[in-house]
């Protein structure tokens, strides 16, 4: 395993085309099951399947891809759905996406089988804040600036998005991260094992 700096944990690798490849499957995955992938349980709000794209994003690509993944996706889903662009939604989406994509920041390295309980205790714990902030904070007040939305209005359907997306990222994300790490883990001891021979 090579140790990455800081800065190419966060910002990903895009001289690599996996990276490319990932983030437009990625946006183009997140902006369907948005509109054809979820529950409604609030006003413009619903319980998606589209919050599973982040975590496989995350753990190929790094924060600012999966920002980014998030980001287009959001973009994608409002033009097939035809309701115009809500940006506020889309950058309180990429805000949820970086957090999501920290995971080399703190050490769990899914692709080379490395995701511990330290990990998924930080990665929820990060996650959980991720949310908050995109959709709490970031999106009512982008709402407010550049659309005129009542904040309070804008505030509560901020919470509930951020409890639903929280639990779908932390009760789901947690296992399909631990057993993608599992399948690379094996893949590179197999590797490994047959280059010694």
């Amino acid at each position: 395993m090579k140790e990455l700096s800081l800065a190419k944990k966060i910002l990903g690798d895009w001289k690599n085309t996996r990276t490319i490849v990932t983030v437009a499957i990625g946006a183009a995955l997140y902006g369907v099951l948005m509109i054809y992938g979820g529950i409604p349980i609030f006003t413009n709000t619903q319980l998606s399947t589209a919050l599973l794209v982040p975590i496989f994003v995350g753990a190929l690509t790094g924060a600012v891809p999966t920002a980014v993944t998030l980001f287009l996706g959001n973009v994608i889903a409002d033009l097939i759905g035809g309701w115009g662009l809500w940006f506020d939604w889309s950058i309180g989406n990429a805000v949820m996406g970086f957090f999501v994509g920290l995971l080399p920041v703190y050490g769990a390295y899914i692709m080379d089988g490395v995701f511990k309980v330290k990990h998924a205790i930080i990665y929820a714990v990060t996650v959980a804040v991720g949310v908050l902030v995109a959709f709490a904070a970031v999106t009512p007040l982008l709402t407010m600036v550049m659309y005129a939305g009542e904040l309070q209005t804008s505030i509560t359907q901020g919470l509930v998005a951020s409890i639903a997306n929280i639990a779908i990222l932390i009760v789901l994300g947690i296992p399909i991260l631990a057993l993608m790490a599992n399948r690379f883990g094996a893949r590179m001891h197999l590797e490994e094992t047959e280059s010694d021979e």
